[in-house]
């Protein structure tokens, strides 16, 4: 897959010589015309342009409400967008007022509950959305919360706090993920025959499938992958539910999460294809590569071209673009087989919505997508 700035909280790159950055609508309308050096997708009904050497937002008519200090800034998330200054970093709310000093030298991305990591005085602690410290730093390390509770590391072993900086599980493993559909991948620490594998625990800290695994992912759609090794560097992936029963057995060397029903995964032959949650094979392995689903339709790479199947294995959209992307309210963006290889946009029956003229283009978010003009 190519890559294109499609505004995921990251910090822009170097501007791109060759052409502006603009923004149409679903129509192909440029509504904001081409004049940015970088551009990244909506979040919040802001966006991070380039407009120059230095970075702005602005809103979907195109006009800059906030012009941060120099620095390289991210995308908005729970009406915060952070700021970095060098080895320094602030946030920054939706008018461009900072709400908080650049006392934090490092920080995670925003989570949808309020709460932000940052590194303060050499230790991790929390600070909510008016930048006030919330949980005083206090950890060696830590992550976002996620459902509720975060993991943190006090000396070298990690466990879990809530949003009041109570200790809810005690800190007693070597490695800890964040909470998704109620559990949470641990890893196990000491010695022993059990030792480094991974398990799942619940919110009370309960161990509810044992460490058994060599590695294993968050569970999705009520499934998760684990991996199982056959020897030194031997492996397969399988599925189990929340419960830990295996209802997929280990066979298959690589596989993604369960998305709208089915997932994506790899046979040793080198093909992918889709499974159900029974382990059905849906789609036969014939891909040289393969997307999640995504509003009905998953990316499939077949002898160099990309086309779209839908859930019942139909070839919907042909093998014929250069490159794709999911996609994204109602449409997605691909490349077409050109010598200059322009971008457009189809819809979902692979009609073209908007004619491929752009040498770079990102997924619609918010209604607008940033594209980049040829000249």
């Amino acid at each position: 897959m190519g890559s294109s700035e499609t505004g995921e909280s990251a910090a822009p790159p170097p501007a791109i010589p060759r052409g502006n950055w603009g923004y149409i609508n679903k129509t192909g309308e440029m509504v904001i015309e081409p004049q940015f050096c970088s551009a990244y997708g909506f979040s919040e009904g802001l966006a991070v342009v380039g407009v120059g050497v230095e970075s702005a937002y602005i809103d979907t008519t195109g006009r800059i409400v906030i012009e941060p200090p120099s620095g390289v800034v991210g995308g908005f998330a729970a009406g915060l967008a952070p700021i970095w200054l060098g080895k320094k970093t602030l946030y920054a709310d939706r008018t461009g007022k900072t709400v908080t000093e650049p006392q934090v030298i490092s920080a995670l991305a925003i989570s949808n509950e309020l709460m932000v990591v940052g590194l303060i005085g050499g230790k991790w602690g929390y600070i909510d959305k008016t930048g006030k410290i919330a949980i005083k730093p206090q950890f060696n390390d830590a992550g976002p919360f996620c459902e509720g509770l975060a993991a943190v590391t006090l000396g070298r072993k990690w466990g879990y706090i809530d949003k009041t900086g109570e200790r809810v599980i005690k800190p007693r493993f070597r490695g800890a993920g964040g909470f998704s559909e109620g559990l949470a991948v641990v890893t196990t620490a000491g010695f022993g025959r059990n030792a480094g594998k991974q398990g799942y625990i619940d919110r009370t800290g309960k161990i509810v499938i044992k460490p058994q695994f060599g590695s294993a992912c968050s569970f999705s759609e009520g499934l998760a992958q684990v991996m199982e090794f056959r020897g030194e560097d031997a492996y397969k992936v399988g599925y189990i539910d929340r419960t830990g029963k295996t209802v997929i057995k280990p066979q298959f060397d690589s596989a993604g999460p369960f998305s709208e029903g089915l997932a994506r995964v790899w046979w040793c032959d080198g093909n992918w294809g889709y499974i159900d949650k029974t382990g059905k094979t849906i789609i036969e392995p014939q891909f040289d590569d393969a997307g999640d689903f995504r509003e009905g339709l998953a990316r499939v790479e077949l002898r160099g071209r990309w086309g779209f199947v839908n859930r019942a294995g139909e070839m919907v959209v042909k093998p014929q673009f250069d490159d794709a992307h999911d996609f994204s309210e109602g449409l997605a963006c691909v490349a077409f087989d050109h010598e200059d290889k322009k971008w457009g946009y189809i819809d979902r029956t692979g009609g073209i919505a908007v004619k491929p003229q752009f040498c770079r283009a990102g997924v619609f978010s918010e209604g607008l997508a940033q594209v980049k003009t040829l000249t």
